[in-house]
């Protein structure tokens, strides 16, 4: 399941819980496509700590739209996850390596106000290219 938490209007939040299926992932690429149609770059917070799994069909969508962003990866600065399960942080850290123009990190679920202010946090360039 989704829920789209409230933001800054140039992060994306979202709050992934059970299990992620196709319509969920369509919102999510929705809710991002149409904030990147507002701002040149955009934050992303994602809370994981209810998080169990997604559908073949979900995970296939997410790799077709993140591989099609390949050459937009420079608009999503900084990448927040917030989650207790530890393969989820190993993750998040390996990614943050092979992932370039993107800052990926970790937050623990007593962190969840200070990972959506890091990634709302995306310097002086987003502050003026708001709408």
């Amino acid at each position: 399941m989704l829920e789209i938490l409230d933001s800054p209007d140039h992060v994306g939040a979202y709050r992934l819980s059970g299990t992620l299926g196709e319509e969920d992932y369509d919102r999510v690429i929705a809710d991002v496509e149409a904030r990147l149609d507002r701002h040149e770059k955009i934050g992303i917070f994602v809370d994981l700590t209810g998080f169990h799994d997604l559908t073949i069909r979900a995970g296939l969508k997410d790799l077709r739209y993140s591989f099609g962003k390949i050459f937009d990866w420079n608009r999503f600065p900084k990448e927040a996850i917030v989650t207790d399960k530890q393969w989820l942080k190993t993750v998040a850290k390996f990614a943050d390596f092979l992932i370039p123009f993107v800052e990926l990190r970790s937050f623990d679920p007593d962190e969840t106000e200070a990972a959506l202010a890091w990634a709302a946090d995306l310097g002086p360039a987003e502050k003026n290219d708001a709408t």
